[in-house]
């Protein structure tokens, strides 16, 4: 028998998952995550505990109804550019085309985001040779916008090499900006149109307070640390991501794609396990937020499962903060 999908509680239970990007394509919800697999590895803030080495597509007809695992639909094996790890990925349509975005490590050990193809949702997907020229770090969010044009947002902290890359080139000592300087925001770069290179060099994406001041590196409760994924609502652009230390996913605000982004608040406090990675999608009239956490592995770090829940916005499009555990 096969089980019902609930709020908050894991998707599928066969295998751990994380980091799950959902999409609505073809009037059913798609959910792109990342697959964790158990090891004997070190644990590091290096990230060398997740050592994923293939991606799985998950697919719902309704919220409630079964979620259905379509199987493996690219492994590591098969792409001829990389050496592990493969994290966080996205999906986008178009072109007639869907395209899956991952990053993993080149024979050099750096952090780059890549693209493979399918003509259906569900994959298998096909990977092109090489990776996007003159991408790096982690964890790829693609918005189609209304206009058709198409980013790519992305980056991340420790792991995720972002900080290495504050000079244009990679440093592997580079560390990041003291705690009253600005922090690090994620990179956007328009796609071009066949959706497989940049249009132009990735820049920073800044993040604000309401009184148009940079958000400081040492304000942990608000600084961008991965995770980055864009939605629109009422013509808004909303940039939500994880702060990383404080275990939070919150967001900011902007009428442009490239911003800047007003920060405004909490989407979704701290859940058990290390931190979370999520994204937001409508689907029929409501909103979902989908994350993960580490219940199904009762608390270990690198074996996760994917859960979502509704989201709710208020009447001046600020979004209503979620307890997880009902707190």
């Amino acid at each position: 028998m096969v089980k019902q999908s609930k709020p908050n509680e894991p998707l599928v239970t066969h295998i751990f998952t994380a980091d799950p990007s959902a999409h609505v394509f073809e009037g059913k919800l798609y959910i792109y995550p990342s697959h964790d697999i158990d090891h004997d590895g070190p644990t590091n803030d290096n990230g060398d505990q997740y050592a994923m080495e293939d991606y799985h597509v998950l697919s719902m007809d309704d919220v409630n109804a079964p979620c259905v695992d379509h199987g493996e639909v690219l492994h590591l094996k098969d792409i001829p550019w990389a050496s592990k790890q493969l994290w966080a990925p996205d999906a986008a349509y178009k072109n007639n085309t869907y395209y899956l975005y991952f990053p993993a490590r080149d024979k050099e050990g750096i952090f780059r985001i890549g693209v493979a193809t399918s003509p259906n949702p569900d994959g298998p997907f096909i990977p092109e040779e090489n990776y996007i020229p003159g991408s790096f770090s982690i964890d790829p969010a693609v918005l189609v916008d209304d206009d058709d044009r198409a980013y790519v947002y992305f980056g991340g902290l420790w792991g995720g090499q972002l900080e290495k890359w504050q000079k244009g080139t990679f440093n592997p000592e580079a560390e990041g900006p003291a705690p009253n300087e600005p922090a690090l925001g994620p990179r956007v770069a328009e796609l071009s149109e066949d959706m497989l290179t940049f249009k132009n060099d990735p820049q920073e994406v800044s993040i604000i307070d309401e009184n148009g001041n940079p958000i400081l590196a040492g304000d942990e409760d608000r600084r961008y640390f991965e995770g980055p994924w864009v939605h629109k609502y009422n013509g808004l652009y909303y940039l939500s991501y994880s702060t990383g230390t404080t275990h939070k996913i919150v967001y900011a605000v902007s009428d442009q794609p490239r911003g800047p982004f007003i920060f405004k608040g909490t989407i979704l406090t701290p859940v058990k396990g290390w931190t979370t990675h999520h994204s937001i999608v409508q689907f029929k009239d409501k909103w979902y937020l989908f994350y993960h956490d580490c219940s199904l592995s009762d608390g270990v770090n690198h074996l996760r499962c994917v859960k979502y829940t509704e989201l709710k916005y208020n009447e001046d499009g600020t979004i209503q903060t979620i307890h997880p555990y009902g707190e």
